[in-house]
Protein backbone atom coordinates (compact mmCIF):
# COMPACT_ATOMS: atom_id res chain seq x y z
CA UNK A 1 0.00 0.00 0.00
CA UNK A 2 1.45 3.38 -0.56
CA UNK A 3 2.46 5.25 2.07
CA UNK A 4 0.87 8.82 2.49
CA UNK A 5 3.25 11.68 3.73
CA UNK A 6 2.49 15.15 4.39
CA UNK A 7 3.59 15.80 0.87
CA UNK A 8 1.30 13.47 -0.94
CA UNK A 9 -1.64 14.61 1.19
CA UNK A 10 -0.85 18.04 0.30
CA UNK A 11 -0.68 17.97 -3.47
CA UNK A 12 -3.57 15.49 -3.17
CA UNK A 13 -5.83 18.32 -1.73
CA UNK A 14 -4.87 20.70 -3.96
CA UNK A 15 -5.52 19.04 -6.82
CA UNK A 16 -8.89 18.59 -4.72
CA UNK A 17 -9.79 22.11 -5.58
CA UNK A 18 -8.25 22.89 -8.93
CA UNK A 19 -10.42 26.45 -8.91
CA UNK A 20 -8.64 27.60 -5.86
CA UNK A 21 -5.56 26.51 -6.36
CA UNK A 22 -5.47 27.86 -9.81
CA UNK A 23 -6.29 31.36 -8.47
CA UNK A 24 -3.92 31.24 -5.68
CA UNK A 25 -0.93 29.86 -8.25
CA UNK A 26 -1.67 32.92 -11.09
CA UNK A 27 -2.23 35.79 -8.46
CA UNK A 28 1.50 34.41 -6.99
CA UNK A 29 2.49 34.27 -10.77
CA UNK A 30 1.92 37.95 -11.35
CA UNK A 31 3.46 39.14 -7.77
CA UNK A 32 6.94 37.25 -8.58
CA UNK A 33 6.39 38.19 -11.73
CA UNK A 34 6.34 41.47 -11.57
CA UNK A 35 9.11 41.56 -9.52
CA UNK A 36 11.37 39.65 -12.05
CA UNK A 37 10.40 41.92 -14.24
CA UNK A 38 11.12 45.17 -12.33
CA UNK A 39 14.39 43.61 -11.04
CA UNK A 40 15.74 42.39 -14.17
CA UNK A 41 14.89 45.93 -16.42
CA UNK A 42 16.16 48.18 -13.72
CA UNK A 43 19.18 46.50 -13.16
CA UNK A 44 20.62 45.84 -16.54
CA UNK A 45 19.41 50.08 -17.09
CA UNK A 46 21.52 51.30 -14.19
CA UNK A 47 24.84 48.54 -14.83
CA UNK A 48 24.91 49.38 -18.93
CA UNK A 49 24.32 53.60 -17.83
CA UNK A 50 27.48 53.02 -15.25
CA UNK A 51 29.27 51.37 -17.96
CA UNK A 52 28.66 53.44 -20.71
CA UNK A 53 29.21 56.90 -18.25
CA UNK A 54 32.10 55.29 -16.38
CA UNK A 55 35.61 57.60 -16.42
CA UNK A 56 33.87 60.79 -18.13
CA UNK A 57 33.76 63.55 -15.61
CA UNK A 58 32.14 66.20 -17.79
CA UNK A 59 30.87 66.67 -21.17
CA UNK A 60 31.48 70.12 -23.14
CA UNK A 61 28.63 70.81 -26.04
CA UNK A 62 26.31 73.53 -27.17
CA UNK A 63 24.16 75.35 -25.07
CA UNK A 64 21.22 73.95 -24.19
CA UNK A 65 19.48 71.38 -21.76
CA UNK A 66 22.71 69.51 -20.04
CA UNK A 67 20.26 66.33 -19.56
CA UNK A 68 19.86 66.30 -23.93
CA UNK A 69 23.87 66.52 -24.02
CA UNK A 70 24.72 63.57 -21.65
CA UNK A 71 21.83 61.52 -23.68
CA UNK A 72 22.99 62.70 -27.01
CA UNK A 73 27.51 62.31 -26.23
CA UNK A 74 27.59 59.73 -23.41
CA UNK A 75 24.65 57.34 -24.24
CA UNK A 76 23.98 57.89 -27.71
CA UNK A 77 20.42 58.41 -27.33
CA UNK A 78 19.18 61.58 -28.17
CA UNK A 79 19.28 64.53 -30.73
CA UNK A 80 22.36 67.01 -29.63
CA UNK A 81 22.32 70.67 -28.50
CA UNK A 82 24.65 71.93 -31.68
CA UNK A 83 27.52 72.24 -32.41
CA UNK A 84 30.97 74.09 -30.67
CA UNK A 85 33.86 75.30 -32.61
CA UNK A 86 36.75 73.32 -33.12
CA UNK A 87 39.06 75.99 -31.12
CA UNK A 88 37.13 75.15 -27.74
CA UNK A 89 38.54 71.93 -27.76
CA UNK A 90 42.29 73.27 -28.05
CA UNK A 91 40.89 75.28 -24.87
CA UNK A 92 39.90 72.67 -23.00
CA UNK A 93 43.35 70.65 -23.62
CA UNK A 94 45.59 73.20 -22.74
CA UNK A 95 43.40 73.79 -19.48
CA UNK A 96 45.62 72.47 -16.42
CA UNK A 97 42.84 70.86 -14.79
CA UNK A 98 41.77 68.73 -17.71
CA UNK A 99 43.82 65.49 -18.23
CA UNK A 100 42.17 64.41 -21.29
CA UNK A 101 39.48 65.33 -24.18
CA UNK A 102 37.82 63.55 -26.55
CA UNK A 103 36.12 64.56 -29.33
CA UNK A 104 33.04 64.08 -30.56
CA UNK A 105 31.11 64.68 -33.92
CA UNK A 106 27.98 63.39 -34.96
CA UNK A 107 25.15 64.04 -37.48
CA UNK A 108 25.79 60.64 -39.63
CA UNK A 109 24.49 56.59 -39.08
CA UNK A 110 24.52 53.65 -41.01
CA UNK A 111 21.34 51.52 -40.88
CA UNK A 112 20.35 53.13 -37.29
CA UNK A 113 24.10 52.91 -35.88
CA UNK A 114 25.53 56.34 -35.23
CA UNK A 115 28.46 57.26 -37.30
CA UNK A 116 30.61 59.02 -34.53
CA UNK A 117 33.65 61.41 -35.49
CA UNK A 118 36.16 61.25 -32.92
CA UNK A 119 39.88 60.11 -32.21
CA UNK A 120 41.34 56.28 -31.04
CA UNK A 121 41.64 57.88 -27.28
CA UNK A 122 38.02 56.71 -27.58
CA UNK A 123 38.75 53.42 -28.50
CA UNK A 124 41.22 53.56 -25.74
CA UNK A 125 38.66 54.88 -23.14
CA UNK A 126 36.75 51.91 -22.92
CA UNK A 127 39.61 49.25 -23.06
CA UNK A 128 38.21 48.15 -26.81
CA UNK A 129 40.52 45.49 -28.65
CA UNK A 130 39.76 44.53 -32.39
CA UNK A 131 38.34 41.34 -33.87
CA UNK A 132 39.31 41.96 -37.16
CA UNK A 133 41.25 44.78 -39.28
CA UNK A 134 42.87 47.39 -37.74
CA UNK A 135 42.23 51.02 -36.22
CA UNK A 136 41.45 53.75 -38.45
CA UNK A 137 44.45 56.28 -39.29
CA UNK A 138 43.03 58.28 -42.09
CA UNK A 139 39.75 59.74 -43.21
CA UNK A 140 37.20 57.58 -44.44
CA UNK A 141 37.82 54.91 -42.60
CA UNK A 142 35.38 53.17 -40.58
CA UNK A 143 35.84 50.74 -37.28
CA UNK A 144 32.18 48.81 -36.27
CA UNK A 145 31.33 48.10 -32.97
CA UNK A 146 30.67 44.61 -32.10
CA UNK A 147 26.73 44.82 -32.15
CA UNK A 148 26.55 47.50 -35.34
CA UNK A 149 28.71 45.08 -37.18
CA UNK A 150 26.63 41.98 -36.57
CA UNK A 151 23.26 44.05 -37.29
CA UNK A 152 25.00 45.45 -40.21
CA UNK A 153 26.29 42.30 -41.62
CA UNK A 154 29.38 44.47 -42.32
CA UNK A 155 33.07 43.37 -43.52
CA UNK A 156 36.36 44.45 -43.44
CA UNK A 157 37.31 46.29 -46.59
CA UNK A 158 33.67 46.70 -47.79
CA UNK A 159 32.32 50.09 -48.36
CA UNK A 160 29.30 51.77 -47.11
CA UNK A 161 27.39 55.50 -47.67
CA UNK A 162 26.55 56.97 -44.66
CA UNK A 163 22.74 58.38 -44.44
CA UNK A 164 21.39 62.13 -42.97
CA UNK A 165 20.44 62.28 -39.35
CA UNK A 166 20.71 59.85 -36.72
CA UNK A 167 17.89 57.43 -37.63
CA UNK A 168 17.19 55.51 -40.29
CA UNK A 169 16.13 57.10 -43.59
CA UNK A 170 18.16 60.03 -44.11
CA UNK A 171 19.67 61.09 -47.15
CA UNK A 172 22.31 58.75 -48.72
CA UNK A 173 25.89 60.62 -48.43
CA UNK A 174 26.91 58.50 -51.34
CA UNK A 175 29.21 60.53 -52.85
CA UNK A 176 31.77 59.92 -49.92
CA UNK A 177 31.90 56.47 -48.94
CA UNK A 178 33.26 55.04 -46.37
CA UNK A 179 35.73 51.68 -46.06
CA UNK A 180 35.66 49.81 -43.09
CA UNK A 181 38.64 48.62 -41.50
CA UNK A 182 37.95 46.86 -38.37
CA UNK A 183 35.94 45.21 -36.02
CA UNK A 184 35.87 45.56 -32.44
CA UNK A 185 35.07 42.93 -29.97
CA UNK A 186 31.76 43.35 -27.70
CA UNK A 187 32.80 45.37 -24.75
CA UNK A 188 29.07 45.84 -23.08
CA UNK A 189 29.03 49.69 -23.68
CA UNK A 190 27.43 51.98 -26.26
CA UNK A 191 30.94 51.27 -28.12
CA UNK A 192 29.23 47.86 -29.53
CA UNK A 193 26.68 49.84 -31.22
CA UNK A 194 28.81 52.56 -32.98
CA UNK A 195 30.43 53.36 -36.08
CA UNK A 196 33.86 54.83 -35.63
CA UNK A 197 35.68 56.77 -37.90
CA UNK A 198 37.92 59.84 -37.87
CA UNK A 199 36.50 63.10 -37.06
CA UNK A 200 37.45 64.77 -40.45
CA UNK A 201 35.51 62.22 -42.44
CA UNK A 202 32.55 63.81 -40.86
CA UNK A 203 33.75 67.18 -41.91
CA UNK A 204 34.50 66.05 -45.29
CA UNK A 205 30.79 63.68 -46.07
CA UNK A 206 29.18 67.26 -45.74
CA UNK A 207 31.66 69.51 -47.15
CA UNK A 208 32.02 67.61 -50.55
CA UNK A 209 27.87 67.13 -50.73
CA UNK A 210 26.79 68.32 -53.65
CA UNK A 211 23.05 69.03 -52.78
CA UNK A 212 24.73 71.22 -49.62
CA UNK A 213 25.55 74.76 -50.36
CA UNK A 214 29.12 75.84 -49.60
CA UNK A 215 30.53 79.02 -48.75
CA UNK A 216 33.67 79.68 -49.32
CA UNK A 217 36.68 78.87 -46.72
CA UNK A 218 34.08 77.03 -44.61
CA UNK A 219 36.79 74.39 -44.47
CA UNK A 220 38.47 77.30 -41.96
CA UNK A 221 35.15 76.80 -38.97
CA UNK A 222 34.94 73.21 -38.37
CA UNK A 223 33.35 72.29 -35.74
CA UNK A 224 32.72 69.06 -32.97
CA UNK A 225 29.65 68.23 -31.39
CA UNK A 226 30.88 67.56 -28.28
CA UNK A 227 33.88 67.25 -25.97
CA UNK A 228 34.23 64.47 -23.45
CA UNK A 229 36.80 65.64 -20.59
CA UNK A 230 38.23 63.64 -17.84
CA UNK A 231 39.62 65.62 -14.80
CA UNK A 232 43.16 66.09 -13.74
CA UNK A 233 42.10 66.43 -10.36
CA UNK A 234 39.03 66.63 -8.22
CA UNK A 235 39.62 70.53 -8.06
CA UNK A 236 38.75 70.67 -11.25
CA UNK A 237 34.60 69.50 -10.58
CA UNK A 238 34.26 72.83 -8.65
CA UNK A 239 35.58 74.91 -10.56
CA UNK A 240 35.95 73.73 -14.72
CA UNK A 241 32.15 73.51 -15.23
CA UNK A 242 31.77 76.78 -13.80
CA UNK A 243 34.47 78.12 -16.15
CA UNK A 244 32.63 76.33 -18.84
CA UNK A 245 29.01 77.38 -18.48
CA UNK A 246 30.43 81.04 -18.39
CA UNK A 247 31.25 80.72 -22.05
CA UNK A 248 29.14 82.36 -24.34
CA UNK A 249 28.69 79.32 -26.99
CA UNK A 250 29.41 76.14 -24.28
CA UNK A 251 27.56 74.50 -21.53
CA UNK A 252 28.72 71.67 -19.27
CA UNK A 253 26.89 68.82 -17.95
CA UNK A 254 28.01 66.24 -15.43
CA UNK A 255 27.35 62.73 -16.37
CA UNK A 256 26.86 61.25 -13.17
CA UNK A 257 24.48 64.32 -12.37
CA UNK A 258 22.00 63.73 -15.16
CA UNK A 259 22.39 59.94 -14.64
CA UNK A 260 20.99 60.46 -11.17
CA UNK A 261 18.35 62.69 -13.15
CA UNK A 262 17.57 60.00 -15.51
CA UNK A 263 17.20 57.09 -12.75
CA UNK A 264 14.96 59.57 -10.35
CA UNK A 265 12.61 59.40 -13.33
CA UNK A 266 12.80 55.22 -14.03
CA UNK A 267 12.77 54.90 -9.82
CA UNK A 268 9.50 56.57 -9.87
CA UNK A 269 7.68 54.38 -12.51
CA UNK A 270 9.90 51.29 -11.27
CA UNK A 271 8.58 52.24 -7.77
CA UNK A 272 4.88 52.41 -9.02
CA UNK A 273 5.11 48.40 -10.42
CA UNK A 274 7.00 47.57 -6.88
CA UNK A 275 3.66 48.77 -5.09
CA UNK A 276 1.58 47.13 -7.61
CA UNK A 277 3.49 43.53 -7.61
CA UNK A 278 3.46 44.27 -3.35
CA UNK A 279 -0.03 44.53 -3.44
CA UNK A 280 -0.32 41.68 -5.93
CA UNK A 281 1.83 39.48 -3.09
CA UNK A 282 -0.27 40.59 -0.11
CA UNK A 283 -3.68 39.68 -2.23
CA UNK A 284 -2.15 36.43 -3.16
CA UNK A 285 -1.82 35.63 0.56
CA UNK A 286 -5.16 36.50 1.69
CA UNK A 287 -6.35 34.32 -1.24
CA UNK A 288 -4.36 31.63 0.20
CA UNK A 289 -4.96 32.10 4.00
CA UNK A 290 -8.72 31.92 2.53
CA UNK A 291 -8.90 29.18 0.40
CA UNK A 292 -6.84 27.25 3.71
CA UNK A 293 -9.05 27.99 6.20
CA UNK A 294 -12.59 26.64 3.95
CA UNK A 295 -10.15 24.09 3.10
CA UNK A 296 -10.00 22.93 7.00
CA UNK A 297 -13.20 24.17 7.92
CA UNK A 298 -14.25 21.18 5.00
CA UNK A 299 -12.23 18.75 5.89
CA UNK A 300 -12.12 19.00 9.95
CA UNK A 301 -13.54 15.53 9.92
CA UNK A 302 -10.53 14.06 7.54
CA UNK A 303 -8.43 15.71 9.43
CA UNK A 304 -10.17 14.01 12.96
CA UNK A 305 -9.89 10.65 11.08
CA UNK A 306 -6.16 10.98 10.56
CA UNK A 307 -5.76 11.51 14.18
CA UNK A 308 -7.70 8.79 14.82
CA UNK A 309 -5.69 6.73 12.48
CA UNK A 310 -2.16 7.53 14.34
CA UNK A 311 -1.37 10.47 12.49
CA UNK A 312 0.44 13.07 14.58
CA UNK A 313 -0.85 16.16 15.73
CA UNK A 314 2.95 17.87 13.82
CA UNK A 315 1.87 15.61 11.11
CA UNK A 316 -1.47 17.25 10.46
CA UNK A 317 0.35 20.49 10.87
CA UNK A 318 2.77 19.65 8.24
CA UNK A 319 0.13 19.05 5.90
CA UNK A 320 -1.18 22.14 6.22
CA UNK A 321 2.06 24.48 6.30
CA UNK A 322 2.89 22.39 3.08
CA UNK A 323 0.21 23.09 1.23
CA UNK A 324 1.10 26.74 1.80
CA UNK A 325 4.72 26.44 0.46
CA UNK A 326 3.91 23.94 -2.49
CA UNK A 327 1.45 26.57 -3.79
CA UNK A 328 3.88 29.66 -3.07
CA UNK A 329 7.52 27.80 -4.66
CA UNK A 330 5.03 26.48 -7.87
CA UNK A 331 3.99 30.63 -8.25
CA UNK A 332 7.64 31.87 -7.21
CA UNK A 333 8.74 29.34 -10.16
CA UNK A 334 5.99 30.10 -12.77
CA UNK A 335 6.25 34.06 -12.15
CA UNK A 336 10.29 33.66 -12.21
CA UNK A 337 9.96 32.56 -15.70
CA UNK A 338 6.61 34.72 -16.97
CA UNK A 339 8.72 37.97 -15.80
CA UNK A 340 12.05 36.77 -18.03
CA UNK A 341 9.26 35.88 -20.48
CA UNK A 342 8.24 39.30 -20.44
CA UNK A 343 11.48 40.63 -20.30
CA UNK A 344 12.43 38.57 -23.44
CA UNK A 345 9.24 40.08 -25.20
CA UNK A 346 9.79 43.87 -24.60
CA UNK A 347 13.49 42.81 -25.71
CA UNK A 348 12.52 41.74 -28.96
CA UNK A 349 9.83 44.54 -29.25
CA UNK A 350 12.57 46.97 -29.12
CA UNK A 351 14.96 44.84 -31.22
CA UNK A 352 15.16 47.26 -34.10
CA UNK A 353 16.03 50.28 -31.34
CA UNK A 354 19.90 49.66 -30.79
CA UNK A 355 19.74 52.12 -27.55
CA UNK A 356 17.47 49.76 -25.27
CA UNK A 357 19.00 46.24 -25.66
CA UNK A 358 17.54 44.16 -22.81
CA UNK A 359 18.66 40.47 -22.30
CA UNK A 360 16.33 38.46 -21.00
CA UNK A 361 17.91 35.55 -19.19
CA UNK A 362 20.63 37.88 -17.04
CA UNK A 363 20.17 36.35 -13.84
CA UNK A 364 20.54 38.71 -11.05
CA UNK A 365 21.58 38.17 -7.32
CA UNK A 366 18.43 39.64 -5.75
CA UNK A 367 16.54 36.83 -8.07
CA UNK A 368 17.26 34.40 -4.85
CA UNK A 369 15.05 36.30 -2.10
CA UNK A 370 11.68 35.93 -4.71
CA UNK A 371 11.61 32.34 -3.63
CA UNK A 372 12.35 33.23 -0.11
CA UNK A 373 9.50 35.67 0.08
CA UNK A 374 7.32 33.21 -1.99
CA UNK A 375 7.81 31.00 1.03
CA UNK A 376 7.47 33.15 4.08
CA UNK A 377 4.06 34.52 2.22
CA UNK A 378 3.27 30.93 2.06
CA UNK A 379 4.17 29.84 5.55
CA UNK A 380 1.89 33.15 6.74
CA UNK A 381 -0.83 32.35 4.88
CA UNK A 382 -0.97 28.75 6.06
CA UNK A 383 -0.10 29.29 9.72
CA UNK A 384 -3.34 30.26 11.12
CA UNK A 385 -4.82 27.30 9.32
CA UNK A 386 -2.03 24.75 9.83
CA UNK A 387 -2.25 25.88 13.99
CA UNK A 388 -6.17 25.07 14.13
CA UNK A 389 -5.38 21.74 12.87
CA UNK A 390 -2.87 21.05 15.06
CA UNK A 391 -4.83 21.79 17.58
CA UNK A 392 -8.13 19.60 16.58
CA UNK A 393 -10.34 18.10 18.85
CA UNK A 394 -10.90 14.42 17.63
CA UNK A 395 -13.73 13.08 19.84
CA UNK A 396 -15.47 16.17 19.68
CA UNK A 397 -15.21 16.33 15.33
CA UNK A 398 -16.08 12.55 15.15
CA UNK A 399 -19.30 13.55 17.73
CA UNK A 400 -20.65 16.44 15.07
Amino acid sequence: MKRLNAGSLSLAALANKPLSTTLNLILMTMGIGMMTFIFSVSTQLERRTGQDAAGIDLVVGAKGSPFQLIMSSVFHIDIPTGNIPLEEAGTLRANALVAQVIPLALGDSYQGFRIVGTDTSYIEHFNASLAQGAVFTAPMQAVFGAQAARETVAKVGETFAGSHGLTMGGELHDHAPYRIVGILKPTGTVLDRLVLTPVASVWRVHETDPDEPHAPGAEQHHELTALLIKYRSPLAAVSLPRWVNSQPQLQAAQPALEAARLFKLVGAGADVLRAIATAVLVIAALSMFVALYNALEERQADLAILRALGASPGKVLRLLLVQGCVLALAGALLGWLAGHAAVALVAGWMAEDQDFALSAWTLLPQEILLPIVALLIGCIAAAIPAWRAYRIDIATTLAR
